[in-house]
């Protein structure tokens, strides 16, 4: 069901002004009143007098079907028309003079305050938005740039709310959408659409975008309008007594509404006896009035032999009504509402909204886009996810909200800078951006037996419930408590109420009906009577008069029952017959009629005159002519026909112009039926001796009569088509010298044509080499970045995400389809708070920031943040790369511990111990060592083995030892027990005993030694 119906629907109560009000005693009038009962009452009717008001739209090539549709209208049709088409607002009009020319109505100006009149023409002057108020016009300065104003639908919105059911929207030619929105709301308050039918349109955009909302009752020519928009207001339906007398009537059974749900609830799956019955009667009164059925007893049966009809009556009960912000106002509240709720959501945690109806979708993309800003808005502690549920049992409704796709004249209803962040406009369409998609959630869902989503902080169901009965609306409410959180909000629409609830809600906007829910548990209760699965209720049974109607709808084999039937009758009772188009051309035929046609010979097609039998030729050639003429039905009867046997067959010859249904409009029905023959004339005795002098006297004058008749007609055509013949010579011969004229100046054209298609040729190939280098500077540019492996990402001014490396993905989440969004919105692997804060410093100073940094996985990073400078040196945006370091920095982990453990080694180790490389220098030195030649490690650090203790260590058997030890040729082993004397530091002269390893990483030589005293002996016991 449609969540943004109207809500100055005709069930929340007339906008018009009473009777009362303007002193005047009148009885009361229901529907549609019509003037053309009593001609010389029109145009005179007074104020309180409802009419009729058609609104003609249209745009380019509209002022063709304006002058078609006008000059087949007649001057006492009751209604008043209003023409809204699209002008140059810097340019006098001058359509009021132009369509004075097509009607004898008069034409004028709209002015502000001017009351309309029925059989009046009123036009929109240029450059004003026209709408209506108590049958008055009014004009209104445009708001809207003139590339995107909407003055069909701004009119028609206004008469939608003031005009009722007395609305008719009518389409012609004309380019965009305009007309779209505003018919959908003519069709929700009951009124009428026809739109032009775009094969007859000299620009079909907008009656082929009027087409595809499906809220079309005709699709005729102009020329047929007059007349179907005529039948329409006097049709026999609006006649009928008030509704309230029809419950009781006899005339209207009391079960057919029943049996109207039975079988739209057996073809669709979905009830309807729970929706208002004043709506429910409106809507089927509709397809009613479209089929000209009086009856609803007749309406049943023609639901039960025209499946596509509950099909179509269905979409009727659904017609969706909606747009982008309805109310302006009222989500400008909602916003203020949310924005407690969505301050005090804690970090990762969900804001849950629900739409139930959501129609095409567009409240439910207005709350997203609602709540996107107030996210921007509102300095929350972390991450928000936003979720909205948006629900409808329509598919089509469903399918088409899911695309996101909507035509270019919603530009009246949504600001530029919403158009700008969260559409993108294709090929004249505007589509929801995927950032705005992702949040909303379209699921097929029943609100009237589905269980409802819980957990909700916003339930938004605008004008949804004045269509549900009140029983319905009872059980729903403790429903909608049940699944809103704890001072969670209930947003509904302008109509509605809750003062049966005010246990279940707190009022916080009383006009825009905007709700708290209350804490109190006393609607648990209640949850059992409502019909989803945690009912105990069970449906009632149908009444058995429902089960004998749907009974009788069943189909057998070969086709429904009714089907059958009427094809035996047709076979039985119906007389041959044939439908043809004025020429003669069969299109259909019904039984036998090989008795009155035969093949013509030769290769001629199926033409009635060419095959009729030659004592029939003559009667159906004049039955038709005359038919053609007067459009009425033409009967001869006694026409002799001749038999395959040779014998004489009186028949009846009828020839019926068809004016209904439209699809047969204009064809003829010719009709064979035998009639008693006397035996003489059957079998013809004597026939040509009886026939006396009178009789062929007369029968040859009638055929000369005729012949005569045809020959007059044939001049008086011929006549006609010469003079029209001249007068198109002329035309064409003026029509030559201007083309004469054009095609000198084309041929100049042409010659400059030919020069300046030089100059974008040369140019044309000056962008191909250019973009050939540029293409190549891409894939060189891309490599360069994939071969580097440094993650870097591009952003704008507005710190928004322009590019970035595939590198990127490991520190910050971000997807191709990220591209464009702020990257305040992405949470980064970084042990660094400052990341915004670094880049917004760099954009305001233009300075370089470098720091290294730690990701959560233990990688590190080297970050710079550099301006992003333009080749002519304009900062746009900033650069941001990491290098990954991790390798560097365990080497410097590793080579401070390695430190560590030296310093810890130097200070510890007992035994005197020293390391030498490749140049006998001192690589390592511990404290035992560094005492015995009375020095510190600082001093011996980095000094050869020959200069310690004053080069008491410089003897060849020792040096060769060791020298032994570093070469790496002879593979040496170890020594031990090498006795060194040397002169220690207060000491005097000691043996040292003295033992050499070679140090090895890994089972590798690392040109390393490792020099150790064993121990220390005094010489003389050498």
């Amino acid at each position: 069901m449609n969540p943004d119906a109207n809500p100055t629907s005709p069930e929340a109560g007339e906008n018009h002004v009473s009777v009362e009000e303007l002193g005047i005693t009148a009885p009361k009038t229901t529907g549609v009143s019509s003037t053309r009962e009593n001609p010389s009452t029109a145009g005179v009717l007074t104020s309180v007098e409802k009419f009729p008001i058609v609104a003609l739209g249209g745009s380019a090539g509209s002022l063709e079907a304006l002058e078609r549709f006008f000059r087949h209208l007649t001057p006492h049709s009751g209604m008043a028309f209003v023409v809204i088409v699209h002008q140059l607002p810097t340019k006098e009009s001058n359509l009021v003079g132009v369509l004075q020319h097509y009607t004898s109505l008069p034409v004028q100006l709209a002015t502000d305050g001017l009351k309309m009149r029925p059989n009046n023409v009123y036009v929109i002057p240029p450059d004003s938005d026209l709408s209506v108020m108590h049958s008055s016009l009014f004009l209104l300065k445009p708001s809207q740039a003139p590339g995107r104003r909407m003055p069909i639908d701004f009119f028609l919105q206004t008469l939608a709310k003031d005009a009722r059911e007395r609305a008719v929207c009518i389409i012609f030619s004309g380019l965009g959408s305009d007309g779209s929105l505003g018919l959908k709301l003519v069709m929700e308050s009951f009124g009428m659409v026809m739109v032009q039918d775009p094969a007859t349109a000299a620009f079909d955009s907008m009656p082929r975008a009027a087409l595809t909302t499906e809220f079309v009752d005709f699709v005729l020519a102009p020329e047929l309008m007059p007349a179907k928009l005529l039948d329409y207001v006097e049709r026999p339906l609006m006649s009928r007594p008030l509704r309230e007398q029809q419950e009781t009537s006899e005339a209207k059974p009391a079960h057919a509404l029943q049996k109207i749900f039975l079988l739209i609830r057996q073809q669709t799956g979905h009830d309807f006896s729970h929706y208002k019955r004043n709506t429910v009667f409106r809507r089927i009164e509709r397809r009613m009035n479209s089929h000209q059925i009086k009856e609803f007893t007749q309406y049943v049966r023609f639901l039960q032999e025209n499946p596509q009809e509950v099909e179509q009556l269905f979409k009727e009960l659904l017609i969706g009504v909606t747009k982008f912000f309805r109310d302006p106002d009222a989500f400008e509240s909602i916003k203020n509402h949310l924005r407690p709720i969505v301050q005090a959501k804690e970090s990762d945690s969900v804001i849950r909204v629900w739409a139930p109806g959501c129609s095409t979708g567009e409240e439910a993309y207005s709350l997203a886009m609602t709540l996107l800003e107030l996210l921007d808005e509102v300095d929350t502690a972390g991450y928000v996810k936003l979720q909205i549920f948006a629900t409808d049992i329509s598919t089509e409704g469903i399918d088409f909200a899911r695309l996101g796709l909507y035509t270019d004249n919603i530009v009246g209803d949504v600001s530029p800078e919403r158009l700008q962040r969260f559409f993108h406009k294709t090929d004249g369409h505007y589509q929801i951006r995927k950032e705005v998609r992702d949040v909303v959630i379209f699921a097929l869902h029943n609100i009237n037996k589905d269980a409802p989503f819980t957990k909700l902080d916003l339930l938004c169901c605008r004008n949804l419930l004045i269509y549900l009965s009140a029983e319905l609306q009872k059980n729903l409410m403790p429903v909608f408590h049940y699944a809103i959180n704890p001072e969670g909000l209930l947003f509904l629409g302008p109509s509605e109420n809750i003062t049966s609830f005010q246990d279940l809600f707190q009022p916080l906007d009383v006009k825009w009906k905007i709700s708290r829910r209350t804490k109190t548990a006393s609607s648990l209760p209640r949850l059992i009577n409502f019909p989803f699965d945690l009912s105990r209720q069970t449906t009632p049974a149908p009444h058995p008069s429902v089960l004998m109607s749907a009974s009788a709808s069943t189909r057998r084999e070969g086709g429904p029952f009714a089907a059958q039937v009427q094809k035996t009758l047709l076979s039985t009772y119906a007389p041959p017959a044939v439908v043809i188009n004025p020429k003669g051309e069969i299109l259909f035929v019904n039984g036998r009629t090989g008795k009155y046609l035969e093949p013509a010979p030769g290769l001629s097609g199926m033409n009635l005159f060419d095959m009729a039998r030659e004592e029939l030729s003559y009667e159906i050639s004049a039955a038709v002519r005359r038919a053609l003429q007067s459009r009425q039905n033409v009967t001869a009867d006694n026409v002799r026909v001749k038999t395959d046997n040779g014998q004489q067959q009186l028949l009846r010859l009828t020839v019926k112009y068809l004016e209904e249904p439209e699809a047969l409009a204009g064809l003829l029905l010719v009709a064979f039926e035998d009639q008693p023959t006397p035996r003489k004339v059957r079998l013809g005795k004597g026939a040509s001796d009886e026939l006396s002098r009178d009789a062929v006297v007369a029968a040859l004058d009638k055929e000369l009569q005729y012949t005569r008749h045809r020959l007059q007609t044939t001049i008086e055509e011929m006549e006609s088509s010469l003079e029209e013949l001249k007068s198109t010579n002329e035309e064409l011969q003026s029509a030559n010298e201007e083309l004469q004229s054009t095609n000198e100046e084309a041929m100049t054209n042409k010659e400059e044509m030919q020069s300046l298609n030089e100059e974008l040729m040369t140019l044309n190939m000056q962008y191909l080499s250019k973009t050939e280098e540029l293409s190549q500077v891409a894939s060189d540019m891309k490599n360069l970045l994939d071969a580097t492996e440094i993650a870097i990402v591009f952003l704008d001014n507005d710190m928004n995400v322009k590019r970035f490396t595939p590198r990127v993905a490991r520190i910050i989440h971000l997807l191709p389809t990220d591209l464009g969004r702020p990257i305040s919105h992405f949470a980064a692997n970084l042990r660094y708070d400052h990341l915004l804060r670094d880049v917004q410093d760099v954009l305001d100073r233009l300075i370089s920031v470098e720091a290294t940094i730690q990701a959560t996985s233990g990688e590190w990073y080297t970050m710079r943040i550099l301006p992003y400078r333009t080749l002519d040196n304009y900062i746009s945006g900033a650069v941001i790369t990491f290098s990954d370091v991790t390798t560097l920095k365990t080497m410097e982990t590793q080579l401070q511990a390695g430190a560590q453990l030296q310093a810890s080694l130097q200070e510890t180790m007992r035994q005197p111990v020293a390391a030498l490389d490749a140049d006998l220098s001192m690589v390592f030195v511990n404290h035992s060592f560094a005492q015995i030649f009375g020095s510190t490690i600082n001093d011996l650090q980095g000094t050869s083995l020959t200069t310690i203790g004053g080069g008491t260590l410089d003897q060849p058997g020792l040096l060769a030892a060791v020298r032994e030890l570093l070469d790496t040729r002879l593979n040496p082993s170890e020594f031990d027990n090498l006795a060194v004397v040397a002169d220690l530091p207060g000491q005097g002269q000691q043996c040292l005993v003295l033992y050499g390893r070679p140090l090895l990483f890994e089972g590798r030589p690392t040109g390393r030694v490792l020099l150790g005293v064993e121990r220390i002996e005094p010489v003389m016991q050498l």
